[in-house]
């Protein structure tokens, strides 16, 4: 062989020696890159839209008091740039349709009726079958609710471990539930809901040990009440709270309602629940129009409300209550009915009311609820395979 012949050679085994070596870091590399974009794509890790939408919504009802609502993809468009992430829920009540009491004129919301309502479990497979039909990325903007459950059950506690093992990575906190509310509670089949009971204590529980988010609506006091009277549940729900330090608690519209006006002492309250040590994982959404109603009702109102949020800004969520809103304008009322208050707030008040308060604590929720489904489901999980 002469002397080109054995450089040539020499030089191809140089370059096949080289592929052998490089063709192994390469598959590496294709490995490494692929665990990482299925990790990345994970509910748990995936992040909503760059931060240029106006709020995230702690509170949203996708379907309405006869389980009827919109499709979550259109909602998606709704939301479009301007909500990030929404905690998402249905109703857990159903409004009967007794042909006895309102023959042809079906009802489709509470005050329609005077037929009872009754606890409609289905919610939550529901709820969960829509927020699975998205996309890994599409999922990472809803924080889905568990609502379908009876407060008075001691069963309510199984049936919330039951929906996670169901439907493991899907959900971060149950609610919203009620408790006492004006001219729900006394329509609902079966026995009244009470912030006493054990089996709402069961239930919260549960919840702070799995790490769900808890969202509860609970007047803070009876309608119509006569003035110098003590609010009739502003005692029994702060002691609630005190019973489950662990647990991460927002009180919807901190105990407003459609006639229940804030209290006299309602800034009091408030500031009471925040100053105490025991109590700090308890929140406060001002969601609703009927909230919002009463905040921005005069400039002193707005004021007022305004500088409990600015001395305390760590403590407050916005969300909208909206149910199944058919355009963005409609879904974005709340949050423009706000545009006074939200003019008082300091830039980093309105931060985490509007966005920052939320993600913090529904992140956290998500870290612990699929953590738990780790050990507790079947071969562990931890995305929803949507």
């Amino acid at each position: 062989m002469n002397n080109f012949s054995r450089k040539g050679a020499k030089k191809q085994r140089g370059n096949h020696d080289r592929k052998a070596c490089i063709a192994p870091l390469r598959l590496c590399g294709k490995i490494l890159i692929s665990i990482v974009l299925v990790i990345l794509s994970s509910p748990v890790f995936a992040q909503a839209p760059a931060n240029n939408y106006l709020f995230n919504d702690t509170h949203f009802h996708l379907t309405n008091y006869i389980q009827e609502g919109i499709d979550i993809h259109d909602f998606l468009k709704i939301m479009g740039n301007k909500a990030g992430r929404v905690a998402l829920f249905g109703i857990p009540l159903q409004q009967q349709w007794s042909y006895r009491i309102d023959e042809d004129r079906g009802p489709t919301y509470y005050l329609n009726s005077d037929a009872p309502l009754y606890y409609y479990s289905f919610t939550d497979a529901w709820i969960a079958t829509a927020y699975k039909s998205l996309s890994k990325a599409d999922q990472a903007r809803f924080d889905p609710m568990i609502t379908g459950f009876n407060p008075t059950d001691m069963y309510a506690a199984d049936h919330i471990r039951r929906v996670l093992r169901t439907f493991p990575g899907v959900f971060s906190g149950i609610g919203e539930f009620t408790i006492h509310k004006e001219f729900v509670s006394a329509k609902i089949a079966g026995e009244v809901a009470s912030l006493q009971d054990q089996a709402l204590d069961r239930l919260i529980e549960f919840a702070g040990e799995v790490g769900l988010v808890v969202l509860i609506h609970c007047d803070v006091d009876v309608p119509f009440a006569k003035p110098g009277v003590e609010p009739a549940y502003a005692k029994q729900i702060k002691a609630l709270f005190k019973r489950h330090p662990n647990t991460t608690i927002i009180w919807a519209h901190i105990g407003v309602g459609r006639i229940i006006r804030p209290i006299k002492d309602q800034a009091a309250l408030v500031e009471d629940i925040i100053n105490d040590p025991q109590l700090r994982r308890v929140y406060f959404d001002i969601s609703w129009d009927e909230v919002a109603k009463y905040v921005v009702s005069t400039p002193e109102s707005a004021k007022s409300a305004a500088a409990i949020v600015n001395k305390h800004p760590d403590r407050f969520l916005f969300g909208t209550d909206e149910v199944a809103p058919p355009d963005q304008e409609k879904y974005l009322r709340v949050y423009e009915q706000y545009a006074p208050f939200w003019k008082l707030l300091t830039p980093d008040a309105s931060e985490k009311v509007r966005k920052g308060n939320y993600e913090r604590i529904f992140d956290e929720a998500r870290r612990k609820v699929r953590r738990w489904e780790q050990t507790h489901v079947k071969g562990g999980s931890s995305n929803s395979g949507g």
